[in-house]
């Protein structure tokens, strides 16, 4: 069903699957997990219905985590996890695999689309699952200065952050926050994540760094939403329990995005739609499917 490919991002090998009809140009969903996790972890279930339905899909771990490259291992970068994207779409077109490309991300990869789409030119569409806008509104203006100054550091920004910039190292998620604090706090993360971590071959690891670069102008979703005139569909879980998933940004988000669009709230939370036996990812897939069918 697939081919394992590798490109290169920020100075490290990324790796992933393609999954890819040989005989004709198809449009290509490029798809990445959300905050640590990998492509085994039920990315790679959206991607075969996804592919079933008609179209190719490049799916991907981040860098420093599981299959792909990159140092410090288990770090996140949000700039650096959105210049993914970035390199992923060059593959796909340095090699002629694709025709539309369209992207796709989940949770935090979820905000990082709707920033990267904004940004690389000539996206088809995004489809945004339950995507991380913020926990509180991000200082300055949100202006055509600031999207200027975002395309700036997106591109050519040193992003590599200060020690004092960073989060961690501690666990993604734990039952003892008194004695183990750990990044993502809900129970529900705890059970997801534990669940789907053992799978084989995941190469999923229960501890995490996050930097987040102390920039002039954030990597949020908020300044890039006016300059997505493509098509876009966000997904947001019904009373979603992860605090940088705040319904307020998640609605000025989707308010301020300037091209044709489409949002759904699904039941069960912010991972009702990531235990993949459940109502809640049929439909979320389901529709997916029907929206890129639509606009592609």
């Amino acid at each position: 069903m697939y081919q394992d490919v590798e490109f290169e991002s920020e100075k490290a090998v990324l790796r992933g699957r393609h999954y890819r009809n040989s005989e004709v140009t198809r449009p290509t969903v490029v798809m990445t997990h959300g905050t640590s996790a990998t492509i085994t972890m039920v990315i790679d279930r959206y991607a075969e219905a996804v592919f079933e339905a008609g179209f190719d899909v490049l799916l991907y771990d981040h860098r420093n985590f599981g299959q792909s490259g990159g140092e410090p291992r288990q770090e996140i970068n949000p700039w650096v996890q959105a210049r993914g994207y970035r390199d992923a779409v060059a593959f796909l077109r340095s090699t002629q695999q694709s025709g539309q490309i369209a992207l796709w991300g989940d949770s935090y990869s979820g905000g990082l689309a709707l920033v990267a789409g904004a940004v690389i030119q000539n996206i088809s569409a995004i489809v945004a699952q339950i995507p991380v806008c913020g926990a509180s509104w991000p200082e300055g203006e949100l202006d055509d200065s600031a999207f200027s100054t975002l395309v700036d550091i997106f591109e050519f920004g040193d992003v590599a952050g200060d020690p004092g910039d960073v989060v961690g190292p501690l666990p993604v998620v734990s039952l003892d926050q008194i004695n183990a604090p750990s990044l993502l706090t809900p129970p529900q993360a705890f059970q997801w994540f534990l669940e789907h971590g053992g799978r084989h071959g995941s190469g999923w690891d229960n501890k995490v760094s996050r930097i987040v670069p102390k920039t002039s102008v954030p990597c949020s979703p908020l300044v890039t939403a006016p300059y997505l005139a493509m098509p876009v569909l966000m997904m947001i879980g019904k009373n979603d329990e992860m605090i940088h998933c705040n319904p307020e940004l998640q609605n000025a988000v989707f308010d301020r995005i300037s091209g044709p669009k489409e949002k759904q709230v699904i039941d069960g939370g912010h991972f009702g739609l990531l235990w993949e036996d459940s109502s809640n990812f049929a439909k979320a897939v389901t529709a997916q499917i029907e929206f890129l069918k639509q606009v592609l």
